[in-house]
């Protein structure tokens, strides 16, 4: 019976499991993203949450304590400079697991996790379309199919500036003309 078991062993020793979830949470915080089993996926999911939580304040204890975990210099100056910068508001949830097919060798459930503040594509799309909320909510239709009017005249005129540098191109060996006739 397992009551009261809470930690997945993930079929290894107690130091085997803690350096694999270390190297793990390196990975995870080199490349912002990996792609692992989905049982360690969860896993890591709990192993690597409070050391981005430590990572909000940059001081000497933290980094001390974060440093025992992941025991690489490395992940732990990227850890504290760029993602504890970027989730510095986020009170919680920095990881997300999205599910994969499974393994062709061994049919392992296989996910993909990710940090949630560095996936561009989600990002995008979540500050598109706020963006695009609060204009149907202010503006009419009609402002709308204003405002790319004016973005097209800047275009326009990009060309005729360049036609005028042309015209004076031109001009130029004229009046040298003119000036070698004036000296004849």
């Amino acid at each position: 019976m397992r009551h009261g078991d809470k930690i997945k062993n993930l079929g290894r020793t107690a130091s085997h499991r803690s350096a694999l979830l270390s190297n793990l949470a390196c990975s995870l915080i080199e490349h912002k993203r990996i792609i692992t089993t989905l049982a360690k996926a969860k896993s890591l999911r709990i192993y690597a949450e409070p050391l981005i939580t430590r990572s909000k304040t940059d001081t000497t204890h933290n980094r001390r304590v974060v440093f025992s975990y992941l025991q690489d210099k490395e992940a732990i100056t990227e850890l504290f400079s760029v993602i504890g910068d970027k989730v510095a508001n986020r009170p919680g949830g920095y990881t997300r697991i999205i599910k994969l097919p499974q393994r062709v060798g061994d049919a392992s459930d296989m996910a993909m996790i990710e940090l949630v503040d560095f996936n561009e594509i989600y990002n995008k799309e979540t500050n598109e379309t706020a963006a695009k909320k609060t204009r149907r909510g202010r503006r009419s239709s009609g402002a709308k199919k204003a405002a790319p009017a004016s973005t097209v005249t800047p275009v326009t005129e990009t060309p005729a500036t360049e036609t005028s540098t042309e015209n004076t191109a031109t001009e130029a060996p004229a009046t040298d003309q003119n000036q070698d006739e004036n000296n004849a």
